[in-house]
């Protein structure tokens, strides 16, 4: 049996009588996170170095405001802060600012701040601080120490919940409280646990995944076609988002906020949309594995140092999240029973993948590859996934993993399917995706 995890958005029927309280946890989760902010900025200013979850957890746990939330709950928001600051310290832009304070101002009509106000945050119930009623759809999720009438009493939020028709909520893992904004009121995301039967491989043929900043993947299959996915998109967000973020008056306030939240949606979406796809298209090819090429290390040099590959070109890098895609790329495969393996991507861009000749200046120019020993001429991208496929450091030792054979046409190297993201309908062909939109 294979375990994965679903998350099932639900409504919440009796909004009125819980929303006080979980508004009370909202603003303690906010709280906590600005006293874990500015404990990690002292350390920072005092040592240089980035306190991690379990640091935090240490440190703060006698805390008044830790107890503003069920201590598990307390725990997630603090590892949400690490993760922001391990985020910020590694990309290494000095455009980039630390994960901001969490607070609402509000000014007067001569824009004169009147006060000042705690955002509702998420918050997280962990598997100890839930009981959940299947017959009734209720689930009780525990009150913070500081919001219980009697601090040493079993007192929880009793929250009655609607999901989509045919959805059981069973082996509920863990609750998220998530406040939208546009409608005012709160919502909950449950993320349940399911059993299915171990999924047997589409078939034992390989494709490899060469990841980049223009086109964000290269896909190349053993049946002699590639594809293309440019990352225009996420390029253009990197450059809106960041522009319209320094535009706010407060980088921590409610519009700065809402605009990073906007755009990590749209960021996760793109890496689902596109992790879904490219299993689909494995499966049709009877794909049993994918290599991905190992990108550890991408942003040094061979001395450790950042690289600097130019001022819009350091942005699209720091900005790229091949860890999160390649998470949810092997998640997604393996519930179609497909295995995802990391491979080194050493010297595959500048390996001709027919002959194997090994020059850095064959790569003539970003897209084009020129081979000067069997005068082939193909697109760069497809060149590196087609070796990453063929894994030609061997690092994986897989006999499943072929040979490049003898004489192979060169014209799907040359012309490969190019797919391109649209809001409204996915990745689809790019001679399609005008026909798709509404």
């Amino acid at each position: 049996m294979l375990e994965v995890h679903r998350t099932h958005q639900a409504k919440i029927l009796n909004h009125g009588q819980v929303a006080e309280s979980l508004d009370r946890h909202g603003w303690s989760a906010s709280k906590l996170w600005n006293v874990a902010n500015y404990h990690s900025r002292e350390v920072w200013d005092e040592t240089g170095e980035i306190p991690d979850h379990g640091d935090l957890k240490h440190e703060l746990k006698t805390h008044n405001k830790y107890k503003g939330l069920h201590s598990q709950s307390s725990q997630r928001v603090l590892e949400e802060l690490a993760e922001a600051f391990n985020s910020w310290y590694g990309s290494k832009d000095d455009r980039d600012n630390p994960p901001g304070y969490r607070k609402e101002n509000y000014y007067d009509d001569q824009g004169r701040r009147v006060h000042e106000e705690h955002p509702r945050s998420t918050v997280t119930w962990k598997q100890k601080g839930i009981r959940n009623d299947t017959e009734n759809n209720r689930v009780r999720l525990s009150k913070g120490r500081n919001h219980k009438e009697y601090p040493r009493a079993r007192e929880y939020i009793l929250v009655e919940y609607e999901t989509a028709p045919g959805v059981t909520v069973e082996n509920l893992q863990q609750v998220r409280a998530v406040y939208d904004r546009a409608k005012g009121r709160w919502e909950l995301h449950l993320v349940c646990k399911d059993k299915i039967e171990t999924p047997t491989a589409p078939g034992t043929e390989t494709a490899g995944i060469d990841l980049g900043i223009c086109n964000f993947a290269t896909v190349a299959y053993s049946t002699e076609d590639a594809d293309l996915y440019p990352g225009n998109r996420l390029k253009q967000d990197g450059y809106y988002f960041p522009k319209e973020i320094a535009k706010c008056d407060d980088s921590g306030g409610d519009g700065a906020t809402r605009l990073h939240h906007k755009w990590s949606e749209r960021r996760t979406h793109f890496f689902h949309a596109l992790a879904k796809h490219i299993v689909q298209r494995c499966v049709e090819r009877q794909v049993g594995r994918i290599n991905v090429g190992d990108l550890e290390g991408v942003r040094e040099n061979e001395d450790g140092e950042s690289k600097n590959w130019g001022r819009h070109r350091n942005l699209d890098l720091h900005g790229w999240a091949f860890d999160r895609f390649t998470d949810i790329l092997e998640y997604k495969a393996k519930v179609e029973g497909i295995e995802v393996v990391e491979v080194s991507e050493r010297d595959t861009s500048k390996t001709c993948c027919i002959c194997g000749r090994e020059d850095d200046s064959q790569r003539v120019e970003r897209g084009l590859y020129v081979c000067e020993l069997c005068d082939a001429a193909f697109n760069a991208d497809v060149n590196g996934a087609e070796n990453i496929r063929l894994d030609i450091n061997g690092e994986s030792n897989s006999e499943s993993v072929p040979d490049s054979g003898g004489d192979r046409s060169t014209g799907w190297l040359a012309q490969p399917g190019v797919y391109l993201y649209d809001l409204s309908c996915g990745f689809q062909p790019q001679a399609q995706v005008v026909d798709c939109k509404p």
